[in-house]
Formats: C-alpha cells, structure tokens, sequence
C-alpha cells in the first residue's frame, strides 16, 4: 500500500478515546505455583518456538509497540523460548531473532501519537524498523482494527478451531467492521465489586460474598445501602466516576446514531444516581487515579467499595504497600448491581511484518496454549481468555488471592464473562465517554445545572468530531 493512501486511511480513522490502561503487576495468590507436569511440554512448547523464530524467509528483528511492560512480563514469564537481555532491558530474543521492546507510555495520548506516527511510516520503512506486534485496548481498538494497518489473524495462518476456547466478546472488541479479526488477547477482563470486609462486618454484620451482594444487588438496593454506610462513617464508593464504567457497559444504544450525538438512558441513570449520592454526601467527584481517589485504598480512607476487573486489585489498589487493606488481605469480592467489563490488552499483527510465523506461533502461545493460560493466572494472577483454564481454576479448591483474603473469585469472573455484550461498541466511545464525565463533574459540583453540563459535552464532542450533530 501506498505511504498516500496508508495516510489517508490512517487519519480518516483516528479518533480519540479513554485511556483506560488494563495493566496487572504480578500478584500473590495462595496457589501452589509448582506445576511439575507441565514441565514435560516444556520443551517441545519451546522447540516449536525456536523453529517459528527461524523460519528461512522471516526477519530477524521483532518489534513489539506497548504502553507499558506488562505484555513484555507475560512473553519474558511465559512465552517458551525467550530470553531477556540482561544488558539491556529493552530487548531480548527468541531463537535468532531480536525482540525489541518500544514501550511509550500513555500520558497525554503519546503511545497513540507515537504509534500512529509511525505507522504511517510503515509502507516505505525497512524490514528491521518496521512495527511488527502493536498493542490497542478496547476504547479505541476500532480506530485500527478498522483499517488496514491490521492484519487478519486468518493471514497468519490462524483458525476459528485454533480460538474456539476464547471467550467472544474478545473477539468482537477486535473484529473489523466487514467481519474480520484483527488481534487476539491473553487476558479477559470481567468485572466484580471489591468491598472492605472489615467495613462489612462492622456495618452488615458479615463479609461473607453472598451476604454483602444482597445489599448491593441492583442500584436501588445499592443506593439504599449508600445511606446505611454514610450513617455508618463510609463512602459506598470513593467516587462517581468508580460506578460510571458499569453503568455505560450496559447500554442498550450507540454513543452515536444516525451521526447524531445519542446518550442513552443507562447512561442518564448513572447520572441521576451519581448527583443524589454526591449530595447526599455518600460520595465523592474525585478524577480515577488522584491521590484523593486512591486514599480508600487504605483503611483511613473510609471507603466501602471499588468496581473493577481482575487487574484492578494487583495493579491499582497498593497491594504492595504496606498498611493497605488489599496488603493485609482485606478485600473481597461480589458482583455487585450489574455485569461489566474494563480494559483489556489485544495483540495485533502490523500490516507489512516480515515476522508473520513468530507472531502466529506467539499469538497461539499466549492466548491458546491452555497451560501457559494456567501459569498466567496462577503466577499473575490474572483472568485469562481461555474457557476450560478459568472454569479449571474457578473449581480449583487450591487456588485462592491472598489479596481477597483468601477467596477464589474466578467463579463469579466466569459467570459475568458470559453475559457481556459488545453490540453498541463505536468508534465514538473513547472521547464520548470522556467528555460526558468530564461535563459532569460540573453538574456534580453544583458548578453549572443539568442543561448546562449537557451543552458542555456536546460542544466538546462536536468540537472532537466535527462530522456529529446532536
């Protein structure tokens, strides 16, 4: 393809979206992590490996694009094969091949930026500079799989029967707009509720999962409970912008109809039930990721609640620190008033590798090979997109997060996995998702009324896309 017209497919695809990172730092469970029977497949695993690494007519330069070295763990753990360069930590090889590792982080957009500049590049760069493996998560994978900067997995040899254990919504955040699919992922990312269970006991009498979920079972329960803790000295949540994911993964509509701003009315519910908990006082406005935000993390933060995936727990809420609930093993998990998922890590092929047999053969590895799914989840403690590996270890009396104190969440994970619905993902749902939270934070601080902060974000988003009308 032309640098020309690659361009113009490029520019007429790029659209902005949240951020919303699906990174898991390596947690403690209180699994066995000996696992001598695998130990048998090692080696052929890893022969197979070597082989696709040194196939006659493939490059010798493997260039892999990420936000941050979470992938570079997983394939540096799992991948057979590997090794990392213990002088320089941004490669390593397999086989007679080097890996490179081109890790830009996400702040202010500029693993996209540098991403998209590249690839642009692409068609007239040589064979050692070119991307052959970029990473997208789910809020803007659209904007490339879309395009033809993606390769079908198909064209590298890969099958229906080769992915048939990997859940499907997976498989839809990255099929193209014709039907075809442009990536694959280790990892699923379902949600839960993760609730203190020393707050639990002292204010429902319990922790026991089964128990708390009857007061958080639906939103009116939810919010009636919101209350109870308030009496009680606690924030059901530490902010609105916690619950704001659960309610826009269980829209029945588009951000965007007939090219015409569309806020549906899930959506218009978080908002209602966002402001009576802000003025209620049983919540607060704080940005994800601020210090405020992150202070119920911490016994003295007096939070009840936080809504997230698997990842969420070892990457997000200090774990590793010391006086931290999840480091003394205080969290628990339910399922709180409705299914939903966040983030997730896809890997995706670049049109024009000269690697197609190593990405085939990694693409396999990490996100079929059933055993290599077990080591992720047992060592890492991640959820990972393979079927028969989740209901083995969902039923894996053996298996427990020493952050849950002691709790085997992959049942609940499992069940919720099985619900969700892609259907009304658009390439709009990056900055649209963005800007409402953005407009309302105004309304919830009583800086502006409702009409107000609505005008607010539909200026923003037509400003971002000036092709929408609202």
């Amino acid at each position: 393809m032309k640098k020309k017209l690659l361009s113009a497919v490029l520019i007429a695809a790029m659209t902005a979206g949240m951020l919303a990172g699906c990174g898991a730092a390596g947690g403690e469970t209180g699994a066995d992590t000996t696992q001598p029977q695998e130990q048998e497949q090692e080696a052929p695993a890893e022969e197979a490996a070597v082989e696709a690494a040194e196939t006659a007519d493939e490059g010798k330069i493997l260039n892999i694009y990420c936000w941050n070295d979470e992938f570079k763990r997983r394939i540096q753990d799992h991948y057979p094969g590997y090794t990392a360069d213990a002088s320089d930590a941004t490669k390593g090889t397999i086989g007679d091949v080097t890996v490179v590792w081109n890790i830009t982080p996400n702040d202010d957009n500029a693993y996209q930026n540098n991403l998209d500049e590249t690839l642009l590049k692409q068609a007239d760069a040589a064979d050692d500079s070119k991307i052959d493996i970029f990473l997208v998560e789910a809020d803007y994978a659209l904007k490339y799989v879309d395009t033809e900067l993606t390769m079908p997995v198909a064209d590298l040899g890969i099958t229906e029967a080769d992915l048939a254990n990997q859940y499907q919504y997976t498989k839809d955040i990255v099929t193209d707009s014709n039907g075809v699919l442009k990536g694959v992922s280790w990892q699923g990312c379902p949600g839960a509720m993760f609730y203190s269970r020393d707050v639990a006991k002292e204010v429902f009498g319990t922790d026991d999962p089964a128990e708390v979920q009857k007061y958080v079972a639906d939103w009116d329960a939810f919010n009636e409970t919101a209350a109870t803790l308030k009496d009680a000295g606690y924030f059901i949540i530490s902010s609105v912008n916690d619950s704001y994911r659960v309610y826009s993964n269980n829209v029945t509509s588009k951000w965007v109809e007939g090219g015409k701003i569309n806020i549906d009315g899930n959506i218009m519910k978080w908002v209602e039930d966002s402001k009576a908990l802000v003025d209620a006082g049983e919540t607060n406005t704080y940005e994800l990721w601020s210090d405020d935000w992150s202070k119920g993390f911490y016994p003295e933060g007096k939070v009840f609640s936080y809504f997230g995936p698997a990842w969420f727990i070892n990457f997000s809420m200090a774990a590793d620190a010391e006086g931290s609930i999840g480091n003394a093993g205080g969290w628990a998990a339910t399922e709180g008033p409705q299914g939903f998922f966040w983030g997730g890590t896809w890997i995706c092929a670049a049109a024009g590798t000269d690697n197609p047999a190593l990405i085939k053969d990694i693409m396999l590895q990490m996100t079929s090979n059933e055993e290599i799914m077990k080591e992720i989840v047992v060592a890492d403690d991640d959820f990972v997109n393979n079927k028969p590996a989740m209901e083995a270890m969902a039923a894996d009396a053996g298996y427990s997060s020493k952050i849950l104190g002691g709790q085997n969440p992959l049942n609940m994970y499992c069940a919720g996995v099985e619900g969700l619905d892609l259907s009304n993902l658009s390439v709009y749902d990056q900055g649209c998702n963005e800007e409402f939270q953005n407009a309302m934070k105004n309304y919830f601080d009583g800086n502006t009324d409702l009409d107000g902060a609505l005008e607010l974000f539909y200026k923003a988003v037509v400003e971002k896309y000036p092709e929408l009308t609202y």
